[in-house]
């Protein structure tokens, strides 16, 4: 280690960077495939890219890029804000919602406190909080999802954040929203509750809740969304955060002034009127999640149900299981995504494309598969 490298704190060197999605382009130039060949189902994208109301916004938004975008997203707040039924100066404006997750963290992370946060949750609630010098308590995941009863044991005199996937990466597994509201009612109030919603779109009829109603009982909760799902703005990296006027002015005050491009806001504003899109995405993801389960069946692997738009599924008993068929995939032109770094290495994520994409992927399984078995 070189002394620069010293010069950091520990706790930084110990951080193991965030791992995304293979791009279509790497692959092409380190397996020698044609890129027009390739599929990529490893990064939930939506397959169907932004809706039309947004691209007219984008189109617009490119006569102005040599202007500043407005600091405080006005425009975006404001449609925000008529939408969801609270004030302007509920909402922060984020870089994606994982901007606001590590936003959360500045604020109210620091040495000597903790996060606690579910096993099989999304990579950034950890990095986030080591990035603050604070410490990580996982809590054991039940049956693949949160075991809320086992949080509350875990709070204790140096929590400060607690962050909840619902539905959950990578596993796809949903929490009851009564079961979030009996949590809510006996976490400290002075503990922060994050409540990652970046794949509510997808939830059936059945499944859906107003979380941000019940910002106004619960002023330490803040919900996060995003418009990289299933609003296809994922290239744009735009989200948001709800909570009370108290919390986003902290957040506010480090977060950095522009953190949102003027394309991005004029995009999620125009996405946010898109019913039509919105139905079509929903649709879409519905029909490819049966389309996949119906293969995984075929092939007698077992699967996460899913509530978001990719499906978990295991592969076989050896833990490079998931990396081998990984491998398998990418050779025959399909990108997944391996899922060992969250200690899910006989396991494979896929996300849900278009219709022929999902039928590629279910091709080159069982070919993929052999090569694993061999």
């Amino acid at each position: 280690m070189s002394q620069l490298s010293q010069q950091a704190p520990q706790y930084i060197r110990d951080i193991a960077p965030y791992k995304a999605g293979k791009p279509v382009s790497q692959v092409a130039r380190e397996l020698g495939l044609n890129p027009q060949t390739i599929i990529k189902l490893a990064s939930n994208e939506n397959p169907l890219g932004p809706g039309e109301k947004a691209r007219q916004a984008i189109s617009v938004a490119l006569n102005d890029l040599g202007r500043y975008p407005d600091s405080n997203g006005f425009e975006l707040k404001h449609t925000l804000s008529e939408l969801l039924l609270v004030q302007p100066q509920q909402i922060t404006l984020g870089n994606g919602s994982n901007d606001i997750l590590e936003l959360v963290a500045k604020a109210f992370l620091s040495h000597g406190t903790q996060a606690v946060f579910s096993q099989y949750a999304f990579a950034v609630y950890g990095l986030a909080t080591q990035a603050c010098g604070a410490e990580c308590n996982v809590v054991p995941a039940n049956n693949y999802g949160h075991d809320l009863p086992a949080f509350l044991k875990a709070i204790n005199s140096k929590t400060r954040v607690v962050y909840l996937a619902n539905p959950n990466n990578p596993t796809g597994t949903f929490i009851n929203p009564q079961d979030i509201q009996h949590f809510l009612k006996q976490v400290p109030p002075t503990v922060v509750v994050v409540l990652d919603e970046a794949y509510t779109e997808y939830l059936t009829p059945g499944q859906q809740y107003n979380s941000i109603a019940w910002i106004e009982q619960y002023p330490n909760l803040l919900v996060t969304r995003s418009f990289s799902k299933a609003h296809g703005l994922a290239g744009l990296r735009v989200g948001y955060g709800v909570s009370s006027v108290e919390i986003t002015d902290l957040l506010n005050r480090v977060r950095q002034p522009f953190n949102v491009n003027a394309v991005a806001l004029a995009a999620a504003q125009a996405s946010l009127s898109d019913d039509f899109f919105l139905q079509k995405t929903y649709a879409l993801n519905r029909n490819g999640l049966l389309q996949l389960q119906a293969g995984l069946d075929a092939e007698k692997l077992q699967y996460i149900p899913s509530s978001g738009n990719f499906i978990l599924f295991k592969v076989g008993e050896n833990q490079d299981d998931g990396m081998k068929l990984f491998f398998a995939l990418q050779e025959l032109g399909v990108i997944v995504r391996p899922v060992a770094s969250y200690d899910l290495g006989q396991w494979i994520r896929v996300s849900i494309g278009l219709e022929e994409e999902n039928a590629q992927f279910l091709k080159a399984l069982p070919i993929a598969l052999k090569k694993v078995r061999a």
